[in-house]
């Protein structure tokens, strides 16, 4: 394949990613209000899509034994933490809020790097860090005294921690390639990352307590009738399987900083959607609000100084083009930007 057509192809896959992601929300609105319990919702979602992808947690059984900490941190934040968190909050806010609350973790992890770890961030990552924050303000009308659910919005903002976890995790072994060792697949990490993010949801969200009987009605989309288990159908193949898998590899034909663009257009299309779905409307300034938080969010996350070893069985340092398998590393470490949370 050409470099072009990689990159046209990338760029494709990226936008079905986004799209896939940004219709969780507007899919599992819904469900949560015909009944089930957030907690639950997100256990379908979860254990539905482990289900799917169990033969590829099969083929790359091998991670369980030389990745532990890897596959137990992605399946703790980026699958069950940032899951349980955002379905709970849009529970309580609209779609769209959730997610570009969810959008700060990259102004997260640049706090992280400068005031944890003690590294210097550039003035660009510190006018991103800004500007997210303002457009924030914008999206939750604070001069109108916090007229959303603060406990939605406290929710929201323990997805982006959770992603920010990942992030930080995602440091932890990275030396791994300078001794030769070979990184593990991403898709092997997604799979592996369901089934333990099933196991945990297991014990919190205790599904034998689900009122199962919502699954066999319909739910209302903006007073229209739609079959619940379409609903669920879309959220676990669509909405996880089909997104996670689409990014993982958009990221491999893309470079990381183009690929975190598109990644955005995840909080665009979630809003437009739950616009026309469910008639969720927002404000002028929440509109605003909204794409000052995307505009922010990217600059603070392309600004970001890489530390030298890299994400998670990443190279130290070394570049895109003298590493053919360098788009496998990126892409893990992009897992956890915006893509596992919705």
């Amino acid at each position: 394949m050409h470099a072009s057509q990689g990159r046209s192809a990338g760029l494709g896959l990226a936008l079905a990613s986004a799209f896939a992601f940004g219709g969780s929300g507007v899919a599992a609105k819904p469900l949560i209000e015909a009944g089930l319990d957030p907690l639950h919702v997100v256990w379908l979602r979860v254990a539905g899509a482990a289900l799917v992808m169990l033969p590829v947690a099969w083929r790359h059984r091998d991670l369980v034994r030389s990745r532990p900490v890897l596959l137990l941190g992605f399946g703790l934040l980026a699958v069950a933490g940032v899951q349980a968190c955002y379905f709970a909050a849009i529970s309580r806010v609209p779609v769209g809020v959730a997610l570009l609350v969810e959008y700060l973790a990259p102004a997260l992890v640049l706090g992280w790097v400068r005031f944890v770890q003690r590294r210097p961030v550039t003035r660009g990552a510190a006018v991103g860090v800004v500007l997210a924050v303002a457009g924030l303000a914008c999206v939750v009308e604070v001069w109108s005294g916090l007229s959303f659910d603060v406990v939605g919005l406290l929710l929201a903002l323990g997805a982006a921690c959770c992603q920010v976890g990942y992030f930080v995790l995602s440091d932890q072994g990275s030396a791994d390639r300078a001794e030769g060792v070979e990184p593990p697949h991403p898709v092997g990490v997604i799979a592996h990352g369901l089934l333990i993010g099933t196991v945990v949801l297991t014990l919190v969200a205790r599904p034998w307590k689900m009122d199962w009987t919502v699954l066999g009605g319909s739910a209302f989309m903006d007073g229209t009738d739609v079959p619940a288990w379409l609903l669920i159908v879309w959220i676990v193949l669509m909405a996880t399987v089909v997104a996670y898998v689409t990014g993982v590899i958009s990221v491999r034909l893309l470079s990381p900083a183009v690929a975190g663009v598109v990644a955005c257009l995840e909080a665009v299309i979630a809003t437009v959607l739950a616009w026309v779905l469910l008639g969720q409307h927002l404000s002028a300034p929440q509109l605003i609000g909204g794409c000052m938080v995307l505009i922010g969010a990217f600059i603070a996350q392309s600004a970001t100084p890489r530390t030298p070893s890299g994400p998670v069985a990443s190279g130290p340092g070394e570049a895109h083009a003298e590493r053919p398998d360098a788009g496998r590393a990126a892409a893990e470490g992009e897992l956890s930007a915006g893509r596992t949370a919705t």
